[in-house]
């Protein structure tokens, strides 16, 4: 079955899925430096989008889009794509949760190892001639509680990860959280603000919604050990970063790192002038698996949805 279907792509993303498209029927329109007045002048031509994280779906494109079918979003959060506006105009919006499972938690447990023994800082030293060999008295990851905030695809991956590592592993979901995962890493249940005051690292994997935004604030940093350490690869309206940035500074928080940020690039960034913090630019899922993999899981849930299949 061929398809004729028209796809306007609007940011940089693997090869592959252009490729299957155009093996399906589909005519694919490549513009991954396109603006937004591009794509307002443009949206009405199509009947598919597909973005990344640069690409912002407004109400206002959503309006223009008149033939469009799909929205598709080569990654996991959907923040970026006004979704009450799709629904309005029956517009399918789908994701690809599946193609940054691996490589997120990945990073979170590389980012869990640099906290634990301040890599970075210790980078930096040598780099600037100093030898802060007495100043690196780390931790180690073994025996010590993670704080799961969030158990979908990404959370159980990191959970089954650092149950290798033989870490406890504390878990907080909104929705039920799979017992046969919760029995493979012997889960412990918790709700969120007893999560916070146990753990000795917390992992946030929650999309940014009403409910979630600065979901960890002053008060809840509050309650956490003074040797504990937060990271973040979900959303960056998740912590209110203003409050972070007083309580490591003051000394009640042991370190964060944070691959996401309310405002983005985050370039300049207050956080950056401590040294128990990690920063690095919404990477989550950049390495070549997992671009690779996205872009097969969007190419395939398009084909499908076209074919009536899903």
């Amino acid at each position: 079955m061929s398809f004729n279907d028209s796809v306007l792509i609007c940011d940089e993303v693997d090869k592959v899925l252009e490729k299957i498209l155009k093996e399906n029927g589909l005519q694919v329109t490549y513009e991954p430096e396109i603006t937004p007045e591009q794509i307002k002048e443009k949206i009405s031509q199509f009947n598919i989008v597909i973005v990344r994280s640069r690409t912002k779906i407004t109400k206002e494109m959503i309006d223009k889009a008149e033939k469009c079918k799909i929205i598709a979003r080569v990654g996991v959060g959907l923040d970026n794509i006004d979704l009450d506006a799709a629904k309005a105009k029956n517009i399918r919006v789908i994701n690809a949760v599946e193609g940054a499972m691996t490589a997120v938690a990945e990073l979170v447990l590389g980012l869990m190892f640099s906290l634990a023994r301040q890599i970075p800082r210790a980078d930096r030293g040598i780099r600037n001639d100093q030898w802060l060999k007495k100043q690196m008295l780390g931790t180690e990851l073994k025996g010590k509680y993670l704080g799961i905030v969030g158990l979908g695809n990404i959370g159980k991956r990191l959970g089954r990860l650092a149950r290798g590592l033989n870490m406890n592993i504390i878990g907080y979901d909104v929705v039920p959280i799979d017992e046969e995962f919760a029995k493979d890493v012997g889960l412990m249940k918790a709700d969120l603000d007893t999560l916070l005051q146990s753990s000795d690292y917390i992992s946030l994997h929650v999309p940014l919604l009403d409910s979630t935004y600065h979901l960890i604030d002053a008060k809840r940093l509050s309650t956490m050990k003074k040797t504990a350490k937060i990271i973040n690869t979900s959303r960056g309206g998740v912590i209110d970063e203003d409050a972070l940035y007083e309580a490591l500074k003051n000394g009640n928080l042991g370190g964060a790192a944070l691959d996401v940020f309310e405002k983005e690039p985050a370039t300049g960034h207050k956080l950056a002038s401590l040294d128990n913090v990690i920063l690095t630019p919404h990477m989550g899922a950049q390495t070549k698996e997992a671009q690779s993999l996205a872009a097969n899981v969007i190419a395939e849930k398009i084909i499908q949805i076209l074919r009536g299949v899903i």
